[in-house]
């Protein structure tokens, strides 16, 4: 399905299952900012929205209720993301207020969760560099589910790399970064492509650089489906 058909299915699921303030907060709080984030940022990376919880609720240090853009929650992950506009409102905010958003975000990270911010011009104009951002985040994580897979540990080195960086990985970063010969790496990138951990990202006879497969990104939407 292509993204409208599915943000379509994604908001709507959402809101059939909300009512009261947390229905109406969506309905007035998810706008062109966070649709914009969907649609540039979130689904060229995962073609998906699982996992993801639009103006979420969380309970407010001061004992009342707090709504975040958007929060991924999975087993041992909390993310909050947010899309900050820019604009006149902005110059009117008062010493309390900006207190109170620092210290929002203060107590969001002692109760565990982990604080993404964007800006709706970055979302806008440098979405990649915001997919980055997201990949080493959650990256993190997924690093971790590779122990649960029967690479060798040289191979799970590789792929650690290369879900950190982000982006496409070229040999001699490998070969700098595990101290081992060109020959040896060809050999286990090699391996890593015929396990579909890793595919070529540039050159045709002589492959320049990797990026991570759909195996890998297989661990990232199957885990606790």
């Amino acid at each position: 399905m292509v993204f409208e058909e599915e943000y379509q299915v994604f908001l709507n699921a959402h809101l059939q299952a909300r009512a009261g303030e947390r229905l109406r907060r969506l309905q007035e709080g998810h706008s062109e900012a966070e649709m914009l984030f969907l649609k540039q940022v979130w689904w060229p990376l995962f073609s998906h929205f699982n996992h993801l919880h639009p103006e979420y609720e969380v309970n407010d240090f001061k004992d009342g209720k707090r709504y975040l853009d958007f929060a991924y929650i999975r087993p041992g992950m909390r993310i909050c993301l947010e899309v900050d506009g820019y604009g006149p409102h902005l110059k009117n905010i008062s010493r309390w207020q900006f207190s109170d958003n620092l210290e929002r975000q203060n107590q969001l990270v002692i109760d565990g969760w982990t604080v993404i911010r964007f800006s709706y011009d970055q979302v806008k104009e440098t979405p990649r560099r915001c997919q980055q951002i997201i990949q080493q985040v959650i990256g993190q994580w997924l690093g971790d589910e590779l122990d649960q897979t029967s690479l060798s540990i040289v191979e799970k080195e590789v792929l650690r790399l290369a879900v950190r960086k982000a982006e496409a990985l070229s040999p001699k970063e490998v070969e700098k970064y595990l101290k081992l010969s060109d020959k040896t790496v060809k050999k286990i990138l090699s391996k890593l492509v015929d396990k579909k951990m890793l595919i070529p990202a540039s050159g045709i006879k002589r492959v320049r650089t990797y990026r991570l497969g759909n195996q890998v990104k297989r661990l990232s939407t199957e885990f606790d489906k």
